[in-house]
């Protein structure tokens, strides 16, 4: 991992500390010893999980300054982006939000022995907006749902003036045409598209911000969302 992380950093134009290299491959460690009896990663080998994981979400780093920021990663699954974020801005507060109470006690009991500062929360997006409603300056979400339904789930938790980073892959762009209405209906508009290679492959990240407050009727529940997206 660390010979990967050594190699891939510098073609995205970021640097991190030997301590926070350290840190970084001591939690893919644990995630790839905990993915032997946890479904935690379908990616096993170290050098993906380098690739894949760490260099994909560090390289966010560039599309957004998260530095004293307070950052929810919505559906973070593992801890991603919202883990490797961490490591690399220690200054952000991190909000790891899952609806898997399973992967979540994992956090919760494995980043505190690697020195990892985050809360940990077990709950739907939806269903936390009525105690996380615009509190934080940064959403960020991977792989979780198409853009206008991920817009509803983070939007809302988001504060005027503040961003959501979607991470998408090569068909961001379709779904940026598909969440026209989502983005006029929730209070935000596209500011950029930050493009970068991983592994071979075309990455993107979706910066959204919030430029006026997302009306109190949304997000609605879940089942509504995917039944009628804001199309």
């Amino acid at each position: 991992m660390k010979d990967t992380l050594r190699a891939g950093l510098p073609a995205l134009g970021l640097a991190l500390g030997a301590e926070q290299t350290d840190t970084l491959c001591a939690f893919g460690g644990a995630l790839l010893e905990q993915n032997r009896v946890m479904n935690l990663t379908a990616i096993t080998e170290p050098q993906a999980v380098a690739q894949l994981h760490f260099l994909d979400c560090l390289a966010l780093l560039n599309a957004l300054p998260f530095a004293g920021q307070s950052v929810i990663d919505v559906g973070c699954g593992a801890g991603f982006p919202g883990v490797p974020l961490k490591i690399a801005e220690p200054s952000l507060r991190l909000t790891l939000l899952d609806s898997l109470g399973k992967r979540m006690a994992w956090l919760a009991g494995t980043l505190p022995r690697l020195g990892i500062e985050a809360q940990c929360v077990t709950a739907r997006a939806e269903e936390f907006a009525a105690a996380g409603r615009e509190q934080y300056g940064i959403a960020v979400s991977r792989a979780v749902a198409r853009l206008p339904l991920l817009l509803e789930l983070c939007l809302p938790l988001v504060r005027p003036g503040g961003c959501f980073a979607a991470m998408k892959g090569a068909g961001a762009q379709a779904e940026i045409g598909e969440a026209k209405r989502a983005l006029a209906v929730l209070g935000g508009e596209v500011e950029r598209i930050y493009e970068y290679p991983i592994a071979g492959a075309r990455h993107c990240a979706v910066v959204v911000r919030k430029v006026r407050p997302t009306p109190p009727q949304y997000p609605r529940r879940y089942a509504k969302i995917k039944q009628r997206p804001l199309l």
